[in-house]
C-alpha cells in the first residue's frame, strides 16, 4: 500500500516494513490471532504453516525493525533475553564471547549461569579501550558483545572500532541497542553484525508489553538465526507484535521529548551540590562524549548518578513521588532504579564494585513528563535524603 517514497527515519517508523493490509485497505497490519493455517494440499500453502515458524503480524514487525536498523532481516522474540539467548545460540562449546565491563545484569546471568553449562564462556573487558581489546582476541574468542551507552554507567564504546576489530579477527560483533534504538543510533551502519533490543523498553514505550528483537546484516546470519528462532520457539505473539508496531510509530516524537528532558535534568544534576558524579553521555564532560556524538543522535534518556556521602540513597528512593521506583526503563513515565539490588543484582558484588556499580548508584529512566516537575521531585527527594 505505502509507496515508500520517504527518506527519513521519522517516516520509516510509520510506513516502514509491511505497511497496512492489502486485502481491506486497513492502515494497520491486522492481528492474525491464529496458530495454524489451512493448506490447499500436501506441501501447498499461502506462505504460512504454523505461527511459531511465521505469523503475518510478527512478519510485519520483523520487516519494520530490519528496515529501521538497516539490516537484511529482523526477528521478534518473547523478550529481550529470548532474543539474546537466540543470538548466543549461534555459538558452540569452546567458544568465548567478550562482553563490556558494565552490561545489563541479565546478559551476565545468562552467560554465567546458563551458557557456561554448555561450554560457551565469556570474559569481561573494557571495550572502550580498543587497543587493549584487540589484544584480547585469542583463538577461542568468537564474538564481541557490547552496549553503548552501557547499562548502568552509560560508558560509550566506539562501535566502528569494535566492528573493525571483529572483522580483522573474523569474529562477530553484537550490539545491544536498547538504550538508543535505531532512532538515535544504527550500529549496522558502523559495521556491526548483529543488533539486539529489549523492545519492552523504548520501542514499545508504554510499559505494557515484553518483547525482544534482533537484526542481522547478511543472509547467512539470517538463515542461521531463523533456524534457531523456529527450533527453540521463543517467538513474540501476534497481539504483542501489533502493540510493538503501534509503539514504534510514535518512537520519534517520544524520544525527542525523552532526550530533551534528560539533557535538562543531567545538566541540573551536574550543577547540584549534593551530587558527587553524573553519568550521561550527552554532557560534554562525559566519558566518550565525542564518540557518542559521532555515532548517535544525542545522549539518550538514561542518566545515572551518585549522591555525596552525607546523603542516604535509600531515603532518596523512598522520598520520590512523581518518579516511580521500578525495574525496566523506556516507558513514558519516569522510573528510578537501584542497579546494585535490582537490574544488576545477579552480578557478584566484587565485579560490580570493580567496574563502578556501587551501592550508591542511582539510575533514572527519564520519561516525557514536564521536566520541571521531574526536577522538583528529584530536588525534594535529595533534600529528604540528607
Amino acid at each position: 500500500m505505502s509507496k515508500k517514497n520517504y527518506r527519513s527515519i521519522e517516516s520509516a517508523l510509520i510506513h516502514g516494513g509491511i505497511y497496512g493490509d492489502e486485502t481491506t485497505g486497513a492502515v494497520n497490519v491486522p492481528i492474525y490471532q491464529t496458530s495454524t493455517y489451512e493448506q490447499q494440499g500436501i506441501g501447498q500453502n499461502k506462505g504460512w504453516e504454523y505461527s511459531r515458524t511465521g505469523n503475518p503480524t510478527r512478519a510485519a514487525l520483523e520487516a519494520l525493525i530490519a528496515e529501521l536498523e538497516g539490516g537484511t532481516n529482523g526477528f521478534a522474540f518473547a523478550s529481550g533475553m529470548a532474543a539474546l539467548t537466540a543470538v548466543i545460540s549461534l555459538f558452540k562449546s569452546g567458544d568465548r564471547i567478550i562482553i563490556s565491563s558494565n552490561v545489563y545484569g541479565g546478559t551476565f546471568r545468562v552467560l554465567d549461569k546458563i551458557f557456561k553449562n554448555f561450554g560457551i564462556s565469556y570474559s569481561i573487558e573494557d571495550t572502550t579501550n580498543l587497543d587493549e581489546l584487540d589484544k584480547k582476541i585469542l583463538p577461542d574468542v568468537k564474538a564481541i558483545l557490547v552496549e553503548s551507552p552501557a547499562n548502568p554507567l552509560l560508558t560509550v564504546t566506539d562501535l566502528k572500532g569494535v566492528a573493525d576489530i571483529a572483522k580483522k579477527h573474523g569474529i562477530l560483533s553484537i550490539v545491544d541497542n536498547t538504550f538508543m534504538t535505531p532512532y538515535l543510533q544504527r550500529p549496522i551502519e558502523s559495521g556491526i553484525d548483529i543488533v539486539v533490543h529489549s523492545a519492552t523498553k523504548y520501542l514499545g514505550g508504554h510499559s505494557d508489553l515484553v518483547a525482544g528483537l534482533a537484526v542481522v546484516h547478511d543472509k547467512e546470519l539470517a538463515d542461521r538465526l531463523a533456524f534457531i528462532q523456529n527450533a527453540t520457539g521463543g517467538v513474540l505473539g501476534p497481539f504483542d507484535s501489533f502493540l510493538l508496531i503501534r509503539g514504534i510509530k510514535t518512537l520519534g516524537v517520544r524520544l525527542d521529548r525523552h532526550t530533551n528532558n534528560a539533557l535538562k535534568i543531567a545538566r541540573w544534576l551536574e550543577k547540584n551540590s549534593a551530587v558527587k558524579k553524573v553519568y550521561y553521555p550527552g554532557l560534554d564532560s562525559a566519558q566518550g562524549y565525542e564518540i557518542n556524538k559521532r555515532q548517535a543522535k544525542n545522549g539518550g534518556a538514561m542518566i545515572s548518578f551518585e549522591l555525596k556521602e552525607e546523603y542516604d540513597y535509600k531515603k532518596f528512593f523512598s522520598s520520590l513521588g512523581l518518579i516511580a521506583l521500578a525495574e525496566s526503563l523506556g516507558g513514558v513515565e519516569s522510573l528510578a532504579c537501584h542497579p546494585a539490588s535490582m537490574t544488576h543484582a545477579s552480578i557478584p558484588r566484587e565485579i560490580r564494585e570493580k567496574v563502578g556499580i556501587t551501592d550508591g548508584l542511582i539510575r533514572l529512566s527519564i520519561g516525557i513528563e514536564n521536566a520541571d516537575d521531574l526536577i522538583a521531585d528529584l530536588q525534594q527527594a535529595i533534600g529528604a535524603a540528607k
